[in-house]
């Protein structure tokens, strides 16, 4: 039998070991912010869980260390890297709002937010980077990692588990896709299971399934989805009920286009409006 997508994010490994992957450090540049980082030392792959022919994971080396100082919502923290204070976004998930003043309150969006609080407010945490440094708000790019050393018996990563609680969506956004099939297969759990956003609660905010050959967000062959082309050139669509969906007007003679469903958006080399 392979081993579930959860054993992907729980990733077991001896104590001693992961004692080493938080406190065993040396300060070396971190990379793009141009503040010293501690980086954690090599660790050794877990014994895998079970047999089959799914590559066992490991919990990947090099990791620089951080201090949780501050969470902002339930995808968004603030962390000490060297004495300097950096925001930090979590790759490939996403969580109701709660902190846009131009959008209201997500279904379950207060959950998350206490939720990740509980995970991480004032841990020591391992950060992992995909492709990107930073997003278009200057925001680090990371998924993050806990330890044995915080109470748990396993390094796991705190991206996986907010999907996989019910407490974030996967949301994936090239060029960082490392772990995107272990979300989305973790959000599929989360979903069949009712857990958290999935849950009765929030049911009425979720769009429903279109009907076979029916487009996202219309129900109907109407496609809604608008892909724009910005200034900078590059590809944003945007999606009903999106901040900046009413204010987009689509040119195609400029090759903007209007998509049925999100996943022709992402294959057609567009990304989703943040």
């Amino acid at each position: 039998m392979w081993p579930s997508p959860r054993l992907l994010a729980r990733l077991p490994i001896p104590a001693a070991v992961s004692l080493c992957l938080l406190l065993a450090a040396a300060c070396t540049p971190q990379s793009g912010v141009g503040a010293p980082s501690r980086t954690a030392s090599a660790v050794r792959s877990p014994t895998p869980a079970a047999s089959g022919s799914w590559p066992s994971p490991t919990v990947p080396s090099g990791l620089t260390l951080a201090t949780v100082t501050r969470v902002v919502d339930g995808d968004t923290i603030a962390v000490s890297i060297g004495g300097q204070e950096y925001k930090l976004r979590y790759i490939g998930v996403d969580t109701p709002e709660t902190v846009d003043p131009r959008r209201p309150v997500g279904c379950f969006g207060k959950e998350a937010s206490a939720r990740n609080r509980e995970l991480v407010e004032g841990q020591t945490v391992g950060l992992e980077k995909d492709i990107s440094e930073t997003d278009d708000f200057g925001r680090l790019l990371r998924y993050v990692w806990l330890g044995p050393s915080t109470g748990s018996e396993q390094a796991e990563m705190v991206n996986a588990r907010l999907v996989e609680e019910g407490y974030a969506q996967a949301a994936t956004y090239p060029p960082d896709v490392k772990y995107a099939a272990l979300f989305a297969s973790l959000q599929a759990q989360a979903r069949d299971a009712g857990r958290g956003l999935w849950g009765p609660a929030c049911q009425p905010t979720l769009t429903p399934s279109p009907a076979p050959g029916a487009c996202e967000y219309s129900s109907t062959s109407q496609p809604v989805i608008k892909g724009n082309i910005n200034a900078a050139g590059e590809k944003i669509y945007h999606v009903p009920g999106g901040a900046f969906y009413d204010q987009t007007d689509i040119d195609e003679a400029r090759g903007e286009r209007w998509f049925c469903t999100e996943g022709d958006a992402l294959a057609a080399g567009w990304r989703k409006a943040k």
